[in-house]
């Protein structure tokens, strides 16, 4: 789910760069960009929701490398000199995505250590 709000908060962060007419989004620019956003998240929960604890790890590990891209995205957006909604969606990007890497990260972990043999 973080994932989803990290890259639909990407795509704002875009639009952001790249307006579309002038220095603001039109209207239907920005109803695209909350469809995407909310289906974004709720295709996410359906896929978490929907996991088998078992396959957790393999996935947490392959959700950090997603996350690991993203986090490079959100430095390329925050450190554009494309204007301030720019700079800050990306900085917001840029803390989202190293919360959701460290944690998955963290996670992971904890969810090995279970599988060592104790001594």
């Amino acid at each position: 789910m973080i994932n989803s709000i990290i890259l639909s908060l990407n795509t704002l962060a875009e639009a952001a760069v790249d307006p579309p007419v002038a220095d603001t989004l039109s209207a239907s620019h920005l109803i695209l960009l909350l469809t995407v956003f909310a289906l974004a998240v709720f295709v996410g929960v359906e896929i978490i929701t929907k996991i088998p604890p078992t396959l957790h790890t393999p996935l947490m590990s392959g959700s950090n490398a997603i996350s690991g891209i993203t986090l490079v995205g959100a430095i390329l957006a925050a450190g554009s000199d494309s204007g301030m909604w720019a700079s800050v969606l990306g900085f917001l990007a840029v803390v989202l995505a190293t919360m959701n890497v460290v944690g998955g990260f963290m996670v992971t972990n904890r969810m090995l250590a279970m599988f060592k043999s104790r001594k």
